[in-house]
């Protein structure tokens, strides 16, 4: 811990120049005493670092003096600010460990070009989440992690949709689809993917396994994303919908609106439209569809607009006015 407090000091003080005890103190939650004997250390090792006295004192290194990180070129640094996701990374156990890298990126470049890298964090900024949304929280998230970079199968009780299960895996990878987290782990000889928020229980073993040559974790991901979007949408709808409908109808799904905009028809005198889109089920895309109101209306299947003539009778009833009371008429007591 403390070497690692030495070596973060020695970064900072060549990324960002002068620093006074109290604000390495600060920087690492430690006592002012404890810099100056950090700092002793450091000049003992042989690091040009000396004080300069008075109101803008502190401490600095030697004019010229860097230590670099070896093979990491200016331009990889800058891109590699884009990386930093903060959010994700500190639901990992990994905040502290990221905000050490960065450190770490910075101190690898020159003084030219560090002012680029920080414009860089600076002015973009990586947000996975979707709107309206937050990122599925977890307990187990920080024990997957170490357990996956580490090696170590793991037993877990899990909530599939048929059933509690419990399993011993091998744990390959974790992936962040649009806010929801997924452990990608081997089971029988092969990959499958688990959602981390249906763990009900996790037991990390003491036992190592050998991961499988040649594994890829994106590839897989994106294999298994494209596989199971196909397996989801099993069914199509056609839709004839308004402008206003056509947009509301954009923004429900990407799959949706690209299925949407490269079916459409020409417009009609209304500026109406037919399009097909893909369905899950019935019961799904009627949801979905009553949030367009009167803007869509469905062609096909029958039994689709079977049921939404059904949902619709069964609102009309829930929000008919009350009838009102005959005049005259007597009321019960």
């Amino acid at each position: 811990m403390r070497a690692s407090r030495l070596l973060s000091i020695l970064l900072l003080l060549q990324s960002r120049g002068r620093m006074t005890a109290q604000q390495l103190a600060d920087e690492f939650e430690t006592s002012v005493r404890t810099i100056y004997r950090d700092i002793d250390d450091l000049s003992a090792s042989g690091v040009p670092v000396y004080a300069e006295r008075g109101r803008d004192g502190g401490f600095q290194l030697l004019d010229g003096y860097r230590t670099r990180l070896t093979g990491l070129t200016p331009a990889e640094a800058e891109a590699l600010f884009l990386t930093g996701l903060p959010g994700p990374a500190a639901e990992l156990g990994l905040g502290d460990a990221m905000a050490a890298a960065q450190l770490k990126l910075l101190a690898a470049l020159p003084s030219e070009r560090r002012e680029g890298a920080e414009r860089v964090a600076s002015r973009f900024h990586l947000d996975p989440i979707g709107w309206y949304q937050t990122t599925e929280q977890s307990a187990f998230l920080p024990t997957l992690a170490e357990a996956v970079w580490n090696t170590r199968r793991i037993r877990v009780r899990y909530e599939s949709w048929a059933a509690v299960v419990e399993r011993q895996l091998d744990p390959l990878g974790l992936a962040l689809k649009a806010g929801v987290w997924y452990l990608v782990a081997r089971v029988g000889g092969r990959p499958r993917t688990y959602r981390v928020s249906n763990i009900q229980a996790l037991d990390l073993g003491d036992e190592s396994f050998t991961r499988p040559k040649g594994f890829n974790l994106a590839a897989y991901w994106s294999a298994w994303a494209k596989d199971f979007e196909a397996r989801l949408y099993t069914g199509a709808a056609k839709l004839r919908l308004s402008p206003h409908g056509l947009k509301r109808l954009c923004a429900l799904a990407p799959v949706v609106a690209q299925t949407a905009k490269r079916t459409a028809s020409a417009p009609d005198k209304r500026g109406w439209v037919r399009v097909e889109v893909p369905t899950e089920s019935v019961d799904h895309a009627a949801g979905q569809l009553l949030n367009l109101g009167a803007d869509a209306e469905v062609l096909a299947p029958p039994e689709l607009r079977r049921h939404m003539a059904k949902l619709t009778r069964e609102l009309a009833a829930l929000y008919a006015p009350a009838a009102k009371p005959r005049r005259g008429a007597r009321r019960r007591s």
